[in-house]
């Protein structure tokens, strides 16, 4: 018999299928008429570029090979763009264009020339407004790079390569306006509101167009940024990546004298300490719902301009995060479901994980998102057993659709979780959370409690399987339960006794891991979010053979 769909399912799938056919229809009955050059184009002002230069990388370019994207295309003194390109990760960031930046580190005309040579190639290649270098955040990251970056690329010129470029880039422009409304959700949609307010001001646009883009760009922060700082995709990354554009935008605005968007500085204003938030003691950020390794010298670029002050949040409650912290010890907790619907195709299924730093280490992780692996690997680190909670029967608390008219967006699961905070008489940092993840499927809640204590040298946590209305189950497991805590890759484990486990990080800091009832085991691991790809790991499994059971990382002296 045919599999019973949910009941809300025919219902996404005709939504799904009228937003795509409305953004279909709108893109080519525009598409139709032809761009004409646009008369009067000229540059005011290049934006300034946050993100760290790589001298090494323009050697790279220099010498006729691409780094990117945890690839190398050897291309020579041909075109790249006429070349087959190593993956659809690779084929974005040539085409975004965000490599310029480190042409910056030459300056000199060798350089100039150079950059000149691919985009006029790029040009010739892509004019027919289709395929990845068209996608709406690909598209907003190359209009923001040719602007940033023009006076390197229109260093010593020719006449005929600027009104190419200035034509090229207005044609972009115009483009990213009609598809700006219907764009993906999230990121890619506000990155493109950010392009279009900054080729505004910086092509000398009629104050009608600036006045429009500033109004967009207001109505989608506000949508996408939340009343506590973070983004509607509870990606913490996404911070980062949100105030990399803002801030040149603000300055711009400042500097041409031009009235900057309401809601540009109050947001930036809430960002920071949501990015604070998210730190670790190590300084990189935490790993939840698609995020990946941090450049430290990204966050630092970014954070040099954080005015905001201030203690650290204890939560965000918004965004449904907490944090407990005492003594350099710091533990950060998902404690929310996943966003609906498009927003949700690059959430993960972590519901209750946690990731907990001590000292200048990361010791407990979640696996994270890689950073250029294919759409294989991307799954994987979106399911439940890549994340340092409890795994049921096997199964995600979450299930990714496998769709390909919804995309791989989160159709059930996780839909309520209950939080509660306190601080306990011994003065230590409490929290209690409950999702409904397995409910439908096994008919169970899962609960979990953390205790950090006062001088964050130990870390009590209790998990608890729980029947529909919140009492202790009667008889045996609905199925295989298992705790899992993924270890950071410089962390290396030792098993000392059946029942502990000692990490120890680089310097000597060591921790024990202890389950007096219960019998933890390393295992073989992969960590996704390593800076330069998937890298060997370990965790440590611990099989519940009870519906409840205790563990402990200790702090050892």
């Amino acid at each position: 018999m045919p599999k019973k769909r949910g009941p809300f399912l025919p219902a996404l799938y005709l939504s799904e299928a009228w937003r795509r056919t409305k953004r279909y229809g709108r893109r080519t009955a525009r598409s139709t008429a032809q761009f004409l050059p646009q008369r009067g184009l000229k540059l005011l002002v290049a934006p300034t570029d946050l993100r760290v230069v790589d001298p090494h990388v323009a050697d790279e370019i220099l010498d006729g090979r691409f780094p990117l994207a945890g690839r190398i295309l050897d291309f020579g003194k041909a075109s790249p763009f006429t070349l087959e390109l190593p993956s659809q990760a690779f084929a974005a960031r040539l085409h975004s264009f965000s490599w310029l930046r480190h042409i910056r580190a030459h300056r000199t005309r060798e350089s100039a020339a150079r950059a000149r040579f691919i985009l006029d190639s790029w040009m010739r290649q892509n004019s027919k407004r289709r395929g990845i270098a068209w996608e709406a955040e690909v598209l907003g990251q190359r209009i923001i790079s040719w602007l940033s970056h023009s006076p390197v690329v229109l260093q010593d010129c020719e006449s005929g390569f600027y009104r190419r470029f200035l034509r090229s880039l207005g044609q972009q422009v115009h483009h990213a306006r009609i598809i700006a409304k219907d764009a993906p959700d999230g990121l890619p949609r506000l990155k493109l509101k950010i392009a279009l307010a900054m080729a505004a001001l910086a092509m000398a646009a009629p104050d009608r167009r600036i006045r429009a883009a500033s109004r967009a760009l207001d109505l989608e922060l506000e949508r996408q940024i939340l009343p506590d700082g973070g983004h509607v995709s509870r990606n913490p990354q996404a911070a980062l990546s949100i105030l990399f554009d803002l801030l040149p935008l603000r300055q711009t605005y400042v500097n041409l004298g031009q009235d900057v968007p309401t809601r540009l500085i109050p947001t930036i204003d809430r960002m920071y300490p949501a990015l604070r938030f998210f730190r670790h003691q190590d300084g990189d950020l935490a790993l939840f719902n698609g995020a990946s390794a941090t450049l430290a010298n990204d966050l630092m670029s970014v954070l040099r301009y954080d005015e905001s002050g201030g203690q650290t949040f204890k939560a965000l409650p918004h965004s449904r995060y907490q944090r407990l912290s005492a003594g350099g010890t710091v533990v950060l907790a998902d404690t929310g479901p996943s966003p609906q619907g498009e927003l949700s195709a690059s959430a993960h299924a972590g519901c209750l994980s946690f990731e907990f730093s001590a000292g200048r280490h990361r010791f407990v992780v979640n696996s994270g998102q890689p950073r250029f692996a294919g759409e294989r690997y991307r799954q994987m680190a979106r399911a439940t057993a890549a994340h340092s909670t409890l795994i049921l029967g096997d199964k995600s608390s979450c299930r990714i659709s496998k769709s390909r008219l919804l995309g791989p967006v989160m159709l059930g699961g996780v839909s309520e979780v209950a939080v509660l905070r306190r601080n306990g008489e011994d003065e230590s940092d409490q929290l209690s959370a409950r999702h409904d993840g397995y409910l439908k499927r096994f008919g169970v809640l899962h609960e979990r409690d953390l205790r950090l204590n006062a001088t964050g040298t130990k870390l009590v946590g209790h998990d608890r399987l729980l029947s529909e209305k919140g009492e202790a189950l009667k008889g045996g497991l609905p199925a295989a339960a298992m705790l899992r805590f993924h270890i950071h890759p410089q962390v290396r484990l030792t098993q000392e006794d059946e029942h502990n486990i000692l990490l120890e990080a680089p310097g000597g800091d060591a921790w024990v891991f202890s389950a007096p009832t219960g019998f933890p085991i390393i295992a073989e691991d992969v960590f996704f979010a390593g800076l330069s790809g998937i890298q060997p790991s370990e965790q440590i499994e611990l099989l519940l053979e009870a519906p409840e059971i205790w563990w402990f990382f200790s702090k050892r002296r």
